[in-house]
């Protein structure tokens, strides 16, 4: 239940577990008999779902006869695979069809007219997708270079199988599943990547299929059992044990403790637990015998394509002890996602059907031609959120106050509970402060999916919406033939509400981080939904989705944590211009409209900001843009993101322009020549050093940090308002003298506080304070 809350961040609306329990099965039954037998079952609980829940007919609420509802309208009712019934979709949609449900086969994702997870292979690659980040953070590039693998699942399950497939450079060292241990010591990737293949092609496969030709010197297949299985040399020197043979658990602990490069998790059960947690804790009593902590888990990198894999606990203890993975929900979501996906493109087509405007064999056809593309879609889910885990944990220790902050205004609201979730306590907290040590990235998996599913009940409760400029997110959710051939139908999706709401919620966090939006009302009093707004008319104004692109095509090609470096610049750009736009835009704000005001000039001071800034601004700018160069961006974006600093003025650059009908490089021009001219470049640059220890300092560094912009636009403005024309520093020039008491002040108490050396937040603001009085 816990892990299907937190993967309803990428679900439109949200998912439940729900299950059926057969009481009656034929007690010496063949697998046909009993196999029938469940599916009775299955229908009577899809029909008792269905005989509760309300329906729409001829477009309007119909609830079910002789019912009591204690609640509001929600005709909204969907079935998705999972173990057991990943065959059952084809049944459900029958009775979906006998009941005249308003879904149809909408009802059931998968089935015959659906997507087929396995032969999509779309969970495994989803959890690929985090497993490729974490080696990429290490150097390796797993589609390229031999890793070492131990694996929990065989050959003929879904994830397990796929997953074991999506690199041929994978060395499958050892791997068990409830049945048999396999154990291939010095493993060929290419020899053993074929037979691989052969069992997952083969129906019903087991280990005990691999053909022992294959396998390397010392290797085996042994049925679990055995009480006493023989160990060869080879295999001891794997496994570390000393014996001649050895237990199935004792084999099965050791394959669990080894140094390979990945383990990959795609069966069923709990392996690892923290040291401190009991095995009743863990609820897994099968498994007991096997189970080890996390401090004992050595694999570089987990993939938890599967599950429960991990207890939360004995996640939070392998990552504290530097082991890299994310969360089940983070890494297996897309098997879910997908069928989300197809539940929301059939409730878009499937009025088209009904009402004889598109064949229902044109239909199916379609679907399936947009499988890869409905695959790229989910898959840029996990590659964001994973992503996103990223850059969180590059700030982690640093920001730990800020996170403590968000956890405890979660909890007042009671959006979180701590203990449930495993977070730390404010003790806990407290001593990894000392230490140095940040959230670990299971612990930032539950904020930034928490913070998510906080949000997005805040938007759906607004009228962000409908907002018409968020109908871009609407069709960005579909794939590129439905958005081409059904423009309207989109705009009147039933559940268009709840996809931009969604969309919205995950571009912001996953860019933003899960403490964005509530420090953003702490400090500029806004509600939920205008910080909405106004960070996404910030992104398109900066046009923030194509540097993103620029930074992600460098996968492989520099090292991670500059991608990182290189984002993070780009959400404190984006953070300055949502507080910018809520605090001169505060009544009413438009995407569209901030969009036209903003995006040319802006875009015009973008081609020009080199050419334009002066003095520190100007050195500031060259130290960045050598140091994003020498690590490996390319030029262009090396600029790019060295200018992030300089562009915070860019919306009063834009405005002052507009107000003083010059050229927007004129005042950029100006605008640059006074801070340079009387010292106030040195200014913002010493706020810009200044360390924040909480939410507190940061709040007063960020009132710092604006209060110093509004000066320097104010003196822009004073600047551009006399007579005098002429170049930029000669107009300063003028102003310049004629400033005098003022600006002799000013520049006292410049020389003092530079002599000074050591700025604090007194310091810097009296020092603005002293320059205000040139701006009244």
């Amino acid at each position: 239940m816990k892990a299907q809350n937190v993967k309803n961040t990428v679900i439109v609306p949200v998912g439940a577990k729900g299950g059926f329990v057969p009481k009656r099965l034929p007690a010496s039954g063949t697998r046909e008999e009993v196999q029938a037998e469940v599916i009775a079952c299955y229908q009577t609980f899809i029909r008792a779902l269905l005989d509760l829940t309300d329906n729409i007919v001829a477009g309007r609420i119909a609830p079910p006869p002789q019912v009591v509802r204690r609640d509001g309208d929600d005709p909204y009712l969907v079935v998705a695979a999972d173990k057991g019934t990943a065959t059952f979709s084809d049944i459900a949609n029958a009775i979906s069809a006998d009941y005249g449900f308003w879904l149809g086969d909408a009802f059931a994702s998968g089935g015959s007219v659906g997507y087929d997870h396995k032969k999509m292979g779309i969970t495994a690659r989803g959890a690929w997708e985090c497993v490729k980040r974490h080696f990429r953070e290490i150097g390796i590039d797993t589609q390229k270079t031999p890793f070492t693998v131990a694996g929990i699942g065989d050959m003929s399950g879904d994830v397990f199988g796929n997953g074991m497939l999506l690199s041929r450079h994978i060395r499958l060292q050892a791997a068990f599943d409830h049945r048999h241990i396999f154990l291939d010591p010095d493993p060929d990737p290419a020899s053993s990547f074929a037979e691989r293949a052969r069992l997952f092609a083969l129906p019903r496969s087991s280990w005990d299929d691999y053909d022992r030709k294959k396998l390397s010197r010392g290797g085996g297949v042994f049925a679990r059992t055995m009480k006493s299985i023989p160990l060869s040399a080879e295999v001891r020197a794997l496994l570390g044990l000393e014996g001649a043979s050895a237990t199935p658990n004792e084999i099965l602990r050791a394959i669990l403790r080894l140094p390979v490069d990945l383990l990959w998790n795609g069966g069923i059960g709990t392996y690892v637990k923290a040291s401190a947690e009991t095995n009743a804790e863990v609820g897994d009593r099968a498994n007991d015998g096997l189970r080890i902590n996390g401090r004992n888990l050595r694999a570089k990198v987990v993939g938890e394509g599967g599950n429960l894999g991990l207890s939360q606990r004995g996640r939070v203890e392998y990552a504290l002890a530097q082991g890299r993975l994310n969360t089940d929900f983070i890494d297996n979501s897309a098997g879910v996602n997908t069928s989300d996906v197809e539940v929301n493109i059939k409730i878009l087509l499937n009025p088209l059907v009904h009402e004889r405007k598109l064949a229902r064999g044109d239909r199916n056809r379609l679907l399936a031609r947009m499988t890869n593309e409905v695959a790229a879609l989910v898959l840029r889910n996990n590659y964001l959120q994973s992503q996103a885990i990223s850059t969180l944990e590059l700030q982690s220790a640093a920001r730990l106050r800020e996170y403590q902050h968000l956890i405890r205004s979660l909890e007042r609201s009671g959006d979180l509970n701590r203990a449930l979730e495993f977070l730390p306590s404010d003790d806990e907290l407290a001593e990894r402060r000392k230490n140095s040590v940040g959230l670990s990235r299971p612990e930032l998996a539950i904020l930034l999916a928490y913070s998510k599913i906080w949000l997005n009940n805040h938007l759906l409760a607004s009228d962000v919406p409908e907002d018409p400029y968020l109908s871009a997110e609407l069709a960005r959710y579909f794939p590129a033939p439905v958005r081409e051939r059904f423009p309207r139908a989109i705009s009147h999706h039933r559940l268009r509400r709840e996809i931009i709401a969604t969309a919205t919620t995950n571009s912001l966090i996953n860019r933003m981080g899960p403490t964005f939006v509530p420090r953003a009302q702490e400090d500029t009093g806004a509600e939920a939904a205008p910080i909405a707004r106004a960070y996404t008319a910030a992104r398109e104004i900066f046009a923030m989705r194509a540097v993103w692109e620029q930074i992600e095509k460098l996968d492989n090609k520099v090292p991670a944590q500059l991608q990182y470096e290189a984002s993070f610049q780009t959400s404190r750009l984006l953070r300055h211009a949502t507080y910018w736009l809520l605090t001169w835009r505060p009544r009413g704000l438009q995407v569209d409209a901030a969009v036209r005001e903003f995006r040319a000039g802006v875009q015009e001071l973008e081609t020009v900001i080199c050419g334009v800034i002066t003095g520190g601004e100007l050195a500031r700018f060259e130290e960045a843009r050598t140091h994003y160069l020498e690590a490996g961006l390319p030029p262009t974006l090396a600029a790019r993101i060295a200018s992030v600093e300089a562009l915070n003025a860019a919306l009063d650059i834009v405005e002052i322009s507009a107000a003083h009908r010059v050229s927007v490089a004129e005042a950029a021009r100006v605008y640059f020549e006074v801070g340079s001219r009387i010292g106030f470049d040195w200014l913002r640059a010493q706020i810009e050093k200044l360390t924040v220890d909480g939410p507190w300092q940061a709040i007063a560094r960020t009132g710092l940090r604006d209060g110093a912009l509004r000066v320097q636009r104010r003196l822009t403005e004073r600047v551009l308002a006399r007579k005098g024309r002429g170049s930029a520093p000669d107009r300063v020039n003028a102003w310049v003298e004629a400033a005098g008491k003022e600006l002799a002040h000013w520049q006292r108490t410049l020389t003092d506080m530079r002599a000074a050396g050591a700025s604090d937040f007194a310091t810097l603001t009296v020092g603005l304070e002293a320059v205000r009085k040139l701006a009244n």
